[in-house]
């Protein structure tokens, strides 16, 4: 290592993972406020699905007979649309569910990778274990607007080879 090389401190890879995994943390938070808000919407179209049918006299409440409902009293149709429509909106909270378990997985990840840090001593052996936790765990695909230590490394890499006009 040369003299101009700046030194690298393992307290400095430590709280990069630590505020990893708090930014994930965040994100996980905000998906789960946005799957608690489609929740409401299923409850509320179950609600309309059941208030049209309880209209018409369809459902529990109504004692049977050997007589159907004509289409003529219950727009089943639009009563279709609406169970597409929480069918799709389920799809989406399951979606959600499962995205924030993986940004849960890696915010943990982070944080244990942080406290093994705590024992290691040199700088660059620091970088180079997060550097590979985040290859591993493709990292980058959770960070929209935050480039990782493994791009900025791949970055690094990328521009210090030979250049293209280079003969």
């Amino acid at each position: 290592m040369s003299d101009d090389a700046p030194s690298l401190s393992v307290d400095e890879f430590v709280d990069y993972c630590r505020t990893q995994a708090g930014l994930l943390s965040g994100q996980v938070q905000t998906m789960g406020d946005e799957a608690d808000e489609l929740l409401d919407e299923i409850d509320e179209e179950m609600a309309e699905i059941r208030t049209r049918l309880g209209e018409r006299g369809v459902g529990p409440t109504t004692p049977s007979s050997t007589e159907r409902p004509t289409g003529d009293e219950i727009d089943l149709e639009a009563i279709e649309e609406l169970q597409r429509d929480l069918e799709e909106k389920q799809l989406l909270v399951e979606a959600k569910q499962a995205r924030m378990q993986a940004f849960q997985d890696l915010a943990a990840g982070y944080t244990d990778l942080a406290t093994e840090l705590d024992a290691v001593e040199d700088g660059h052996d620091a970088m180079e274990r997060v550097v590979r936790f985040e290859a591993d765990h493709d990292a980058p695909a959770y960070f929209d607007e935050r480039q990782t230590m493994y791009e900025a490394a791949a970055k690094s890499d990328d521009s210090s080879g030979p250049s293209p006009d280079v003969e």
